[in-house]
């Protein structure tokens, strides 16, 4: 296969060499025809003159010499080398891109992982969250029916001690009234005083 290659460059550059090189040569420029020769059917007028412009060539023309299949060889190794080295280049280039949209697909992939779990976690706190809001108003029912039952415990405890304490008031008002009636004293005033 690196045969193959090499004889097609070869021929490239032989082609290449041959083809526009010898036809620059042995043809003069359309320039330098027209300034060197006038129009036949124009005759050339004294008065005005002309003026030859020689065109300077870039570079010499290639020589021929045994030099030259030397040189030659040059060219196909030096093309051939880039060749290669724009294909590897190619490959890089190829290789960084596969890279890269890999990388892009898997960050992808994680940002949407990511995106999910997020959404679960979310979802599963909110979940929670109702479900403790309920708790909390469950216990608060239950609480504020304790504090009613303890205030309507307190109310009855209440009502029973002003039960008593009218009962009382009354039967030593009833006592007081009967010792006044009689004129007697009552036995046991109070523990130091005594009759």
């Amino acid at each position: 296969m690196g045969e193959e290659e090499t004889t097609k460059t070869e021929a490239s550059a032989e082609a290449v060499k041959d083809g526009p090189e010898e036809k620059a040569l042995a043809q003069p420029p359309p320039e330098e025809k027209a300034l060197a020769q006038p129009p036949p059917e124009e005759k050339p007028d004294e008065s005005k003159a002309l003026v030859v412009v020689e065109k300077v060539a870039d570079s010499p023309p290639p020589e021929k010499s045994s030099a030259g299949s030397t040189n030659r060889d040059a060219v196909l190794a030096r093309v051939a080398t880039e060749k290669k080295m724009s294909l590897i280049k190619a490959w890089e280039e190829s290789e960084k891109t596969k890279a890269e949209n890999k990388a892009q697909k898997k960050m992808s992939s994680i940002v949407s992982w990511e995106n999910t779990k997020k959404a679960a976690v979310e979802a599963e706190l909110k979940k929670i969250e109702e479900a403790l809001e309920m708790k909390k108003a469950e216990y608060s029912e239950k609480m504020k029916n304790k504090i009613a039952m303890i205030h309507k415990a307190a109310e009855e405890k209440r009502a029973i001690v002003e039960a008593k304490r009218g009962e009382e008031i009354l039967k030593a008002e009833e006592s007081a009234a009967k010792y006044r009636a009689t004129g007697l004293y009552p036995k046991k005033v109070c523990g130091c005083f005594s009759a």
